[in-house]
């Protein structure tokens, strides 16, 4: 009995059995977020989507009954699209609706700082996951890759709480913690669905702690508390303690201990070993003229050499920067040389160009990868099962 649309921008953009499969994705992903909260609290719903192609990437924002996507015309017919448009939907029930009790009313005058902003937004993406391999839009394997993905972009950053990258999102740090609240706490929601399956034998999950918050407290006309998750976490778990587990990895900085949850679902972490060059820097306004520093390192090449966040990175050795592309360039380029080779960084500072000397770093990188266990118990396969599945 609701109405869904999707408009696109501009005409012909997505026409034809692309925007069909992009109508079919949607109509895949829509039951299995709904089933999570039982309620359709809308008669309609619009898709809207903007294309260009000179756009870095992609960007979207929820609205109460529709969300505003404004994206790279490359990411048409990609699971990418399919992802984003998934968490932005999501959003309409977890934010638009359910939300914590900082952000009610909500406000567009001034920040709403939250320490629960990982719940808002990383429990979000991780339905996203969720609603595309439940939809059949992505395969098992693919949750796995992106699961994957994940948990190396979280060992790549600066050990941070959850809790505190909520917070100082809205001071934008520059360490490259800025956004670590979308992956950490999509993780932390894996972690816990795996949890709760795995203490009601399967027959609660995230999804009941999610149903519970949005009777409870949306459907009574306010936020919910950090307390009240976790006694929500608590009820779907015949009150098993979880403050070891927030400690850790809430309000704490501990790697998240793979080995021992991992397992649970009938899953297991696999990991290899490789060592690359690296710059040391983020960037973004990546084009022909350079790529300007956003952030650096510590105790990086770019940040012993003395770049600052500002700079225009021009030339990093031989590599010009003129595209998104620097970076792999540099590394390929690099690779074999020994560390601590003297390598020229290029900037243009206040006008001028800047010469500035580092010396090559590697940096260690582990390449993840999640599967299936072949040693799974009967109750680890039905709990992973039911992770994708939503059974």
């Amino acid at each position: 009995g609701t109405w869904f649309r999707l408009a696109t921008y501009p005409e012909g953009v997505m026409a034809g059995e692309t925007r069909a499969g992009m109508w079919d994705q949607i109509q895949r992903m829509m039951p299995p977020m709904a089933a999570v909260f039982t309620d359709m609290p809308w008669e309609d719903y619009t898709i809207l989507m903007a294309f260009s192609g000179d756009l870095p990437g992609g960007a979207a924002l929820e609205h109460g009954t529709s969300h505003l996507g404004v994206y790279n015309s490359q990411l048409v017919g990609t699971t990418i699209l399919a992802s984003v448009t998934a968490h932005e939907i999501f959003h309409a029930w977890n934010v638009k609706r359910l939300r914590p009790a900082e952000l009610v009313p909500y406000r567009y005058d001034r920040p709403q700082p939250t320490e629960l902003l990982w719940m808002s937004e990383g429990i979000t993406d991780y339905y996203a996951d969720l609603a595309l391999v439940r939809g059949g839009i992505t395969d098992a394997d693919g949750f796995y890759r992106t699961t994957a993905r994940k948990i190396r972009s979280v060992a790549g950053s600066p050990p941070v709480a959850l809790e505190d990258a909520s917070v100082s999102t809205w001071i934008e740090p520059t360490d490259g913690t800025a956004f670590i609240y979308y992956d950490k706490g999509s993780l932390v929601g894996l972690l816990l669905d795996i949890l709760i399956r795995d203490a009601s034998d399967n027959s609660r999950s995230l999804d009941d702690v999610m149903r519970d918050l949005y009777r409870a407290t949306y459907l009574n006309g306010r936020g919910f508390t950090h307390i009240e998750f976790w006694q929500a976490v608590g009820r779907a778990t015949r009150q098993r303690s979880f403050a070891d587990f927030y400690a850790m990895y809430v309000d704490g900085t501990e790697g998240f201990a793979w080995d021992e949850m991992l397992p649970l679902a009938g899953l297991r972490l696999l990991g290899d070993t490789t060592y690359v060059a690296r710059i040391g820097v983020l960037t973004r306004d990546v084009d022909s003229t350079g790529a300007m520093v956003s952030g650096v390192t510590p105790r990086s090449m770019a940040g012993e050499a003395g770049v600052v966040a500002g700079d225009v990175l021009v030339r990093a050795g031989e590599i010009e920067v003129t595209n998104r592309r620097f970076g792999a360039a540099f590394r390929r380029r690099y690779a074999a040389e020994p560390e601590g080779t003297p390598v020229t960084l290029t900037v243009r500072r206040n006008g001028e160009l800047v010469e500035l000397t580092g010396a090559l770093a590697f940096d260690q990188r582990i390449s993840y990868r999640v599967e299936e266990d072949p040693d799974a118990s009967a109750k680890a396969i039905e709990v992973r099962t039911g992770i994708l599945t939503g059974s």
